[in-house]
């Protein structure tokens, strides 16, 4: 029975997440260490994505500005308007509005750059945090470094694999799971890619409400992380932020952010809503397309919200 069938999470000793995290870091390997793992991406990656459009369709992942608070939304994002063309003449009238967001959370689609997480004290490529990321900024792989993101996306729609409408949370994906994902839809999983992995989140959440999804939501178990490293993905996204929770490490919340983004300099795209995806690729019969993911120019920053673009 597969791991999405019988919902198992085993548990991991720390000794051994932490041998796991020495073998799949990739420290010391890219010039340009701010990128990480994006070093794999060159304009003949990029040409070859772009060849995979056909249809012209294009599809957004990014969810609405989000800013009602809830369970899955703590610090909701804010949104209010500074200007609503009342302002003393000349004309034209205009209207505008500001927003603002704490989005390294479960509200907001955004992108993890590699200054977001550090792992015994040290940032990917092995720089101290505390000395690399201060109150004015990450001096160290701050978003800016890593500027637009181009490559080809692969979606692994688990719960279509498994006939069923969503992943229930704390339910952990495996590379078996993974592996089983793309021989179903005719797709593998290649250097340079940006994976994209649905559980079904809010599909269920539109079903069945909000929950709490920093103590359960559906996600990759470590042990799949290791496919990953042998592929050379440059990019991980998921409905979820990628970590099944709870969390199978004592003592680290989020172990697949870690192994990742600290081990092996991947940046991560969370919260990302692929129900449209999932439904143009499965018209398409195709699983492979072009992605993009323009996150904000924001030197200092440790990542950016965004609205990443699939077009088939």
């Amino acid at each position: 029975m597969s791991s999405l069938a019988s919902g198992s999470s085993p548990a991991v000793a720390r000794a051994e997440f932490d041998a796991l995290f020495e073998r799949l870091r990739t420290w010391g390997r890219w010039a340009d260490a701010g990128r990480g793992a994006f070093g794999r991406v060159g304009a003949g990656q990029v040409r070859r994505a772009v060849e995979l459009v056909r249809s012209g369709t294009v599809v957004a992942m990014g969810l609405p500005w989000n800013t009602v608070c809830g369970p899955d939304n703590r610090k909701p994002a804010l949104h209010y308007f500074s200007d609503l063309g009342d302002v003393e003449p000349p004309e034209p009238a205009t209207h505008k509005d500001f927003i603002g967001a704490d989005y390294h959370g479960k509200g907001v689609s955004h992108l993890d750059a590699l200054s977001h997480v550090a792992y015994r004290g040290r940032l990917y490529d092995g720089g101290e945090a505390g000395r690399l990321v201060g109150a004015a900024g990450a001096r160290f792989g701050d978003v800016a470094a890593l500027g637009p993101l181009v490559t080809r996306g692969v979606l692994l729609d688990l719960p279509a694999v498994q006939g069923t409408d969503w992943l229930e949370p704390g339910q952990a994906v495996h590379a078996a799971d993974l592996l089983a994902a793309e021989a179903a839809h005719g797709v593998r999983i290649g250097e340079g890619d940006a994976l994209l992995v649905r559980t079904g989140r809010f599909r269920r959440r539109r079903r069945l409400g909000a929950w709490d999804a920093d103590e359960a939501g559906a996600g990759l178990h470590v042990h799949a992380v290791p496919l990953l490293a042998e592929r050379g993905i440059a990019l991980l996204g998921a409905d979820g932020d990628n970590d099944v929770r709870p969390s199978p490490v004592e003592g680290v919340h989020s172990p697949v952010h870690a192994l990742t983004v600290a081990a092996m300099g991947v940046p991560l795209l969370d919260n990302l809503d692929l129900e449209a995806l999932a439904a143009a690729c499965a018209d398409a019969g195709r699983y492979a397309f072009l992605c993009v993911v323009a996150p904000l120019d924001v030197p200092g920053g440790t990542g950016s919200p965004v609205n990443p673009v699939a077009v088939l």
